[in-house]
């Protein structure tokens, strides 16, 4: 009897044979052979870890902070976890479920004369498995399988996007303590400035107008100074929500460098490598398959479903003899059922699979193209930002020398205090204008290597 159940359990697992899906193919994603910004180097981003790519050990603290901490992490994480499950519960039904069952029952007969009877049963089989002759079965665990594929993969976007919103975040707040330092600075040369022509006003020295004009300016720098502390607090706000805990950034943080805070020079690699870089790809492309083997599922569910049952145990009808000799039983059994005629539920969900198969096509071909104009985009603003840069920082060397000479000119009674007041209102734009630029340029180099599908591996020593 145990080589026939064998044989039987053998059987099963060899019948579980044809699948149904279409056969995948990826469709077509209509991206260039190259980026038209620049030329192609060697060595795709996705294998710079982000450790590599972020020097500045305040920001790897706090982006490791982030990625054991943050909330929204933990979610996409448990949704992993969630997936892996259920792929494992789907995958057991291919399986046959060896079950032990143990029973006792007590009747009685009145005709032709009354009689109580016992039966006592203990035994092992199998219960109601599948013959998957159609691949039913299996292209579900297929689609769970892509399905927690595609979750990995949303958790790794997830991850993506949080390393470079920490470090946006954080090279906000050094820009906004900038801008600060600089309006008060700002607010002290006014204060001066102010101080000087209100004494001389007093000996009659300077007009109504002069000591206006200077206040004017002295306030507008008082307000500036309190935005932008606001615009600090804010900052830090911003980053202790990313990183799920209270952020301390050293005060001598500054912008510095592009080489002090990050790798300045990023590899593009193909436009290819978005393909199996970008996790968000990645998840579209196994959801894509998930879908696909969904229809091969659905397209089963028109055939025959076949169940197999067999047991092998022991009866009796005392307790004491039930393991006795000459005490076993068994049985198999099989069923079959056919689908006649369900109101067109079966065509029904075919349909829903193979609209979900299109969307994910459309979604995948979506993704690849987003990517690609992200890429594209701070290429671009890659190719302008250093020009930028590079211009700005002339041109608040010229104004500095330009307010210098207004003030001396001033001084020397040649020009009004208006030209002053000019003066130093476009050198402040001008040095907050490179701030902003500065940050800008950093940022870009962020978003440059998120949208390569930067590496998320931490290949430093913990």
């Amino acid at each position: 009897m145990n080589n026939r159940f064998s044989s039987l359990a053998l059987l099963s697992l060899l019948l579980a044979g044809c699948s149904m899906a279409p056969d995948y193919q990826g469709p077509a994603t209509g991206i260039a052979d190259r980026y038209a910004q620049v030329s192609t180097q060697a060595g795709p981003v996705a294998d710079l870890g982000w450790r590599d790519f972020f020097l500045d050990e305040s920001l790897r603290g706090l982006i490791d902070q982030a990625l054991a901490q943050n909330h929204d992490l933990i979610v996409a994480t448990a949704n992993v976890e969630r997936a892996r499950a259920l792929y494992r519960v789907e995958r057991s039904a291919q399986l046959p479920n060896l079950n032990a069952g143990a029973s006792a029952t007590r009747s009685r007969v009145n005709e032709p004369q009354k009689a109580t009877a016992n039966q006592y049963q203990v035994n092992a089989g199998i219960t109601a498995f599948e013959l998957d002759f159609f691949g039913r079965v299996r292209n579900l665990s297929d689609a769970a399988l892509e399905s927690y594929f595609a979750t990995a993969a949303a958790r790794e976007t997830a991850r993506l996007a949080l390393v470079a919103e920490v470090a946006n975040a954080y090279l906000t707040l050094l820009a906004d303590r900038e801008q600060l330092a600089l309006t008060e600075r700002t607010f002290n040369a006014q204060k001066e400035s102010y101080d000087l022509i209100k004494l001389a006003y007093d000996r009659g020295a300077r007009s109504l107008l002069d000591l206006r004009q200077a206040e004017t300016q002295l306030e507008t720098a008082r307000a500036d100074q309190a935005a932008f502390r606001r615009q600090v607090a804010q900052d830090e706000n911003a980053l202790t929500l990313l990183v799920g805990a209270p952020v301390m950034v050293p005060a001598d943080r500054g912008l510095g460098a592009e080489g002090t805070l990050l790798v300045p020079g990023l590899p593009e690699g193909l436009p290819s490598d978005l393909l199996t870089r970008r996790p968000d790809i990645a998840q579209a492309e196994h959801n894509l398959r998930a879908a696909n083997a969904n229809i091969g599922a659905a397209r089963a569910a028109f055939f025959p479903r076949i169940s197999l049952t067999s047991a092998l145990g022991t009866a009796s009808t005392s307790l004491s003899g039930l393991f006795e000799g000459g005490t076993k039983v068994w049985n198999v059994g099989a069923d079959a059922s056919l689908p006649i005629f369900d109101f067109g539920r079966n065509q029904a969900n075919l349909d829903v699979a193979k609209a979900d198969r299109d969307i994910a096509v459309a979604n995948y071909q979506g993704a690849v193209r987003t990517g690609f104009r992200e890429v594209a985009d701070a290429l671009v603003a890659r190719s302008t930002l250093d020009d930028q840069v590079a211009a700005q920082t002339a041109l608040v060397a010229a104004t500095r020398e330009s307010h210098v000479l207004a003030k001396a000119r001033y001084e020397k009674g040649v020009d009004s205090y208006l030209q002053v007041l000019d003066a130093q209102r476009t050198l402040y734009a001008a040095e907050s204008g490179l701030i902003a630029l500065r940050q800008q340029r950093l940022s870009n180099l962020v978003t440059l290597y998120k949208a390569l599908g930067g590496g998320l591996a931490d290949r430093s020593p913990a």
